[in-house]
């Protein structure tokens, strides 16, 4: 559905309609059914876009403009088993694919591939710009631009854009209508600024979670709001296992509502919805096309026609959020045209949500440097560095887990951190 999303984007733009578009995947039968659906999309536009698949990536890569990455290592099992082994352990993960242990084994998982995606592009298409969809976002973005500082890469992701959409429904207004600035690490941004009208809109939103009802879609945020002083992108569930405070215990998680093993839940879902789009697409049914509020379509639209725009992007810190590390992975408002992406300075956080953010800085960092480097030892440190399993494991427990995770996990980590 993903590949449908990004395309509809995509070929709803007259000027890049008749656009070659070359699809990579490793299962030749998730490459066809890729393969249908981009053409039944570029039909039903009338787009005339060239779809072609490969099972090389090398050949897919070839003298590309663009490049989209959305992989998953190690598929639905890799899933089970980042939240199996935690659990065994008494630590509960909610989503587990951008931050803690899960996010740390998923990036284990995936710097690898964004290392050898890299050296092809590097190779075949050296201009192009890379799109990073795959989380964890901070990681791997970071990984790509610390040891390829050529490569032209962003990382993108939908939280900001749904986060307004979700404030706006709160206080009742068009989100259109609202004005926003904000920034921090990929699903911890910080919106700083919320406007309607002239007038500041964070009074609209703290009377809001007053309400029970809206209260109860998004008690983490709004309790995270309600003690930091501003709302966070992302989910509830997301924002649950960011933090050491809404996942200790029973009681917490029952007062929170929060969703134990959610991701696990969606995982399965994915597969179920996976089925059924590749039989509906073999029997010629039908699906809607709606554009989405991904950037990246956006964005390579502004490059082809100039047409400037502002999104918002994960990139390097070159001083543009100046209290949190340089060259960390920070996600910030960029400006897009024709003469590529411009990231916006936008300055110092509010004290307390730029420590909200440093920990898992640190986490991000061991976490690149392990695989880079090939050092076993950061895959420990950025364990027990998580804010969420150091509130709940002591050091030995963080040990061990980790053990059994690099265990369960050998075949598709590196040597250096698997030996």
């Amino acid at each position: 559905m993903f590949t449908k999303n990004l395309l509809t984007d995509i070929l709803k733009f007259t000027e890049l309609r008749g656009a070659a578009i070359a699809l990579h995947d490793i299962d030749p039968e998730r490459l066809e059914t890729a393969g249908m659906m981009a053409r039944w999309t570029s039909e039903q536009l009338g787009a005339g876009a060239k779809i072609e698949e490969h099972l090389d990536r090398r050949s897919a890569l070839d003298g590309a403009d663009f490049v989209i990455n959305m992989v998953q290592i190690g598929m639905h099992q890799a899933t089970l088993t980042d939240f199996e082994i935690p659990r065994r352990y008494g630590l509960k993960q909610t989503i587990g694919d951008s931050m803690g242990v899960g996010g740390i084994f998923r990036g284990l998982r995936t710097i690898p591939f964004m290392m050898d995606l890299a050296r092809d592009m590097e190779d075949l298409c050296p201009g192009a710009l890379l799109l990073n969809y795959t989380n964890p976002m901070g990681i791997l973005t970071w990984s790509v631009y610390r040891a390829f500082p050529d490569l032209n890469v962003v990382g993108l992701c939908h939280n900001v854009p749904y986060t307004v959409r979700e404030i706006a429904a709160y206080i009742g207004v068009p989100h259109e209508e609202l004005v926003y600035e904000g920034a921090g690490i990929n699903h911890v941004v910080w919106l700083t600024r919320l406007e309607h009208n002239g007038e500041d809109a964070y009074p609209r939103l703290f009377a809001a979670m007053e309400d029970p009802e809206i209260y109860a879609k998004d008690r983490v945020r709004f309790e995270l709001m309600r003690r930091f002083g501003r709302f966070v992108t992302e989910s509830s569930e997301h924002n649950a296992e960011y933090t050491p405070y809404f996942l200790r215990d029973d009681g917490l998680i029952s007062r929170y509502d929060v969703p134990v093993d959610e991701y696990v839940r969606r995982s399965e879902q994915n597969l179920i919805e996976y089925a059924e789009t590749r039989r509906k697409l073999l029997a010629g049914e039908s699906f809607p096309l709606e554009r989405s509020v991904e950037y990246g379509s956006l964005i390579i639209h502004s490059f082809v026609t100039g047409q400037p725009r502002m999104v918002y992007a994960n990139v390097e810190n070159t001083g543009l959020v100046t209290n949190l590390p340089d060259d960390c992975c920070v996600e910030v408002a960029a400006a897009v045209d024709g003469t590529g992406i411009k990231p916006c300075h936008y300055g110092e956080l509010p004290p307390q949500l730029a420590a909200n953010c440093t920990p898992h800085v640190a986490v991000q960092d061991l976490t690149v440097r392990a695989v880079l480097e090939g050092n076993r030892d950061h895959v420990y440190h950025a364990a027990m560095l998580d804010r969420h399993a150091s509130s709940v494991l002591s050091l030995e427990e963080i040990h061990d887990m980790v053990d059994d995770l690099i265990s369960a996990h050998a075949d598709v980590l590196p040597e250096a951190i698997r030996s």
